[in-house]
């Protein structure tokens, strides 16, 4: 489904990754490793089309991610990717079943029941009526998961979804991550330093500045 080939990001005389070459299958699972500042965010980016690269292409489902038009990209984003960044970017003027049910309508498929199901899945399903200010960190990082997955997307991106989470609440988050990855087909890659989230993983990969190895 997703296939990295040669993929390279320099800054200036600087380089924070170059040969990063990756192939992951629908319904895989693929946890991303590596040192702080090594540019494993950098790499999501570049994968979703959301950082531009020096080399190198990406394909989902046969299309060059990279190679396509500005808005040609977005809508690729909004159709088939499930993005969890590090900052939530949820809309402060909407509540929470709002926010989470604004991938499904930008896609004009407006759907309450799987927005209700998505935040029972990740533990907040008494909270859709707040707004995000009324929410701690752990909640805001539970919203951006549901959000990412509402729509059902043939790739996720996440990056370090549990870093503001307890263990208990982590291991919720995880099962409906992997859950929706097995239900549905989808494929993810997991940013993360958590070696129990790396461990729900079919496989474990580390970014070095020189590429990917196994971990």
């Amino acid at each position: 489904m997703l296939e990295i080939t040669g993929l390279a990001k320099r800054y200036g005389a600087s380089t924070v990754f170059e040969n990063v070459d990756m192939r992951v299958q629908a319904g895989e699972f693929i946890a991303l490793l590596g040192e702080s500042g090594v540019g494993k965010s950098t790499l999501l980016n570049a994968i979703a089309g959301l950082d531009t690269v020096d080399a190198g292409t990406v394909r989902l489902d046969g299309e060059a991610i990279n190679a396509l038009p500005e808005r040609a990209q977005a809508l690729l984003r909004r159709a088939k990717l499930g993005f969890v960044f590090q900052a939530f970017h949820l809309l402060p003027h909407l509540n929470v079943s709002d926010n989470v049910a604004l991938p499904l309508l930008l896609l004009a498929r407006p759907d309450p029941r799987r927005v209700r199901d998505m935040l029972e899945a990740v533990g907040i399903g008494e909270l859709g009526a707040r707004l995000p200010a009324q929410l701690s960190g752990g909640q805001l990082q539970r919203v951006a998961i549901a959000r990412a997955l509402v729509h059902k997307p043939r790739l996720i991106l996440a990056d370090e979804p549990t870093g503001n989470l307890d263990p208990a609440t982590a291991e919720r988050v995880m099962d409906a991550l992997a859950a929706e990855v097995r239900r549905e087909g989808a494929a993810c890659v997991l940013v993360t330093h958590s070696v129990a989230a790396a461990a729900r993983a079919d496989r474990a990969l580390r970014l070095t500045p020189t590429g990917l190895v196994s971990a």
